[in-house]
C-alpha cells in the first residue's frame, strides 16, 4: 500500500484493523500516547466512554481496545462490525505531556488488517508545536469503512484536543488558600474563544438568520485559531471556486453556495474590512464581484454559478458570463492570476487563499512550478479537495522538498455539506498559523 498525502483517503475491506502509532527513539523525545474517540455524525462523543486510552483501555462495546505501548510504538485495535450504529467515525490521537510533536521524528501511523498483518495505510507526518495530534480517522462511508489522513495538531494538549470532541478533561489543581465564601456561581456558558468574535462591516444588514449563523461560525474560526496559539491573527482572505463542467451537480444543489457563505465566517474573523475577494476558474480564470459581507445572500444568488454546460438566464447586470471560463480544470492559471493580484495589491497582513476544486487535475507541473515560485510570496494556499477524484499534485505538496517554506495545504472530503462546521475550519486552519510563523522566520512576512 503506497502512503497517503494529509487529506487523502482509502477504502478499508478488513473485519478488524489495528492502528499503530510510531516514533523514532531519540534523546530527548517526548514520550507519546495513543488514543481512540468514537464520534456521532455530529463530530461529538456520546459520552466519555467514548474515549478509549491508556487509563480507559476498553470501550464498553468491546469493539475498540487499547493494546498498549511497546518502546516507541503505540497501538489500538478495531472490531468494525461492533462498532454501533451511532459510531459515525473513529479518530485516532496521540498526545505528550512533556514536550512537543516538533522534537519526534518519523512520527507515523499505519492501519493494518488485524487478521492478515497486511497493511492497509501508511501516513507519515509532520508537526511542530503542537502537543497533541489527530493522525488519522475511521469513518462509514456508502456502507463501509474508508481510511482518512488527518494529520492535524493541537497546542492546548489531550484537554484541547479532548474538549473539541466534548469530553472534559480534568486537570490537577493546586490546593485552594482560605477565602471568604465566595458568591453563588453563574449559570454555566458554553465554551467561547477569550476574543469574542468582533462584529464585523456589513454584518448588521443580513438576514436574521444569516447573521446568527455568521455570529457562530466566527466563533468557531476564533477557536480553531486560539487551539493554535494564533488568536488574534489576520489575513485577507482569498477565494478560489473550480467552476468545470464536473461541479455542476455541486453548484445546481446550491452546495458551492452553502460553502461560500461558509467561508465568508473566515473572512469575517480575520479581515474586519468585510470584504473577500473571489474568482472563478475551468479552462480560464475569471475575477468575480469582491465578495462584501453585508451583500452576501444577493452575492451567492448572483455569482456563484455552474460552468458554461449550465444554460444560464439572461445576465443581471454585473454578473459574469460563465461560458466565458470553459469546462475544463486549468488550476495553474488562475493560481497565477491571485499572485498577480497579490504582487499588485500588496497589504500589510498575508493573503490566505481558500481553493475548492473537485479534482480531475492533470496541470501537474504547471501547477507545481506556479505554487514553488509562490514559496517566497505572502500567501498560504489551502486547497480543499470535493469529493474522490484526482487531485495530482496537490495531494503530494506537503512531502515536495526544495521550498523556503511549506506554503501548501490540502485536505479532502467525500461530501463537504457532511462535515461540521468546528471539524471543517480545524482542517482549514491547520496550517496556516504554522506557516506564518515559518513566514515571519524567513523574512517573507514583516
Amino acid at each position: 500500500m503506497p502512503s497517503l498525502s494529509k487529506g487523502a483517503n482509502t477504502p478499508v475491506d478488513a473485519a478488524a484493523v489495528r492502528a499503530e502509532l510510531s516514533w523514532a527513539a531519540a534523546a530527548g523525545a517526548p514520550d507519546i500516547d495513543a488514543s481512540a474517540l468514537l464520534l456521532t455524525a455530529a463530530g461529538t462523543v456520546r459520552d466519555d466512554s467514548d474515549f478509549v486510552f491508556y487509563n480507559q483501555p476498553g470501550h464498553p462495546s468491546g469493539a475498540v481496545r487499547h493494546l498498549g505501548k511497546r518502546g516507541t510504538r503505540d497501538a489500538l485495535e478495531v472490531q468494525l462490525g461492533r462498532l454501533e450504529g451511532a459510531v459515525d467515525r473513529v479518530v485516532f490521537a496521540a498526545s505528550t505531556d512533556d514536550g512537543t510533536f516538533g522534537q519526534v521524528d518519523d512520527l507515523r501511523l499505519r492501519l493494518v488488517d488485524a487478521g492478515s498483518g497486511a497493511e492497509v495505510a501508511d501516513f507519515a507526518m509532520s508537526a511542530t508545536t503542537e502537543t497533541a495530534f489527530v493522525g488519522g480517522e475511521l469513518y462509514r462511508r456508502g456502507g463501509g469503512w474508508k481510511f482518512r489522513a488527518v494529520g492535524q495538531g493541537y497546542a492546548a494538549g489531550l484537554a484541547g484536543l479532548a474538549g473539541d470532541f466534548g469530553i472534559s478533561v480534568a486537570e490537577e489543581a493546586p490546593a485552594p488558600a482560605p477565602a471568604a465564601p465566595a458568591p453563588p456561581a453563574p449559570p454555566a456558558a458554553p465554551p467561547r474563544p477569550a476574543t469574542p468574535p468582533r462584529m464585523t462591516k456589513g454584518e448588521e444588514k443580513l438576514p436574521v438568520d444569516m447573521r446568527k449563523r455568521l455570529s457562530l461560525r466566527k466563533q468557531q474560526v476564533a477557536v480553531s485559531l486560539e487551539k493554535r496559539g494564533a488568536a488574534g491573527i489576520r489575513a485577507r482572505v482569498v477565494l478560489v471556486l473550480d467552476a468545470s463542467g464536473s461541479m455542476t451537480t455541486l453548484y445546481s444543489r446550491g452546495a458551492v453556495g452553502r460553502v461560500v457563505e461558509r467561508m465568508a465566517a473566515v473572512a469575517a474573523q480575520l479581515d474586519d474590512d468585510g470584504e473577500m475577494q473571489a474568482w472563478t476558474f475551468a479552462s480560464r480564470p475569471a475575477r468575480l464581484p469582491d465578495l462584501t459581507l453585508g451583500e452576501l445572500p444577493g452575492w451567492i444568488r448572483l455569482h456563484v454559478r455552474v460552468g458554461a454546460m449550465f444554460k444560464q438566464r439572461r445576465l443581471e447586470p454585473g454578473q459574469l458570463d460563465m461560458k466565458t471560463v470553459g469546462i475544463q480544470n486549468e488550476e495553474q492559471k488562475v493560481i497565477a492570476e491571485v499572485r498577480r493580484y497579490v504582487t499588485a495589491e500588496p497589504t500589510p497582513e498575508p493573503t490566505l487563499v481558500l481553493f475548492f476544486s473537485d479534482g480531475g487535475v492533470y496541470r501537474n507541473s504547471e501547477i507545481e512550478e506556479q505554487l514553488r515560485a509562490a514559496a517566497t510570496e505572502p500567501i498560504f494556499w489551502q486547497f480543499v479537495g470535493l469529493g474522490r477524484a484526482g487531485f495530482g499534485v496537490l495531494e503530494r505538496f506537503d512531502t515536495l522538498p526544495g521550498r523556503t517554506v511549506d506554503n501548501v495545504g490540502f485536505f479532502a472530503v467525500d461530501d463537504i455539506e457532511r462535515v461540521p462546521d468546528a471539524e471543517l475550519y480545524d482542517r482549514l486552519l491547520s496550517e496556516f498559523p504554522s506557516w506564518a510563523t515559518a513566514a515571519r522566520s524567513a523574512g517573507i512576512l514583516r
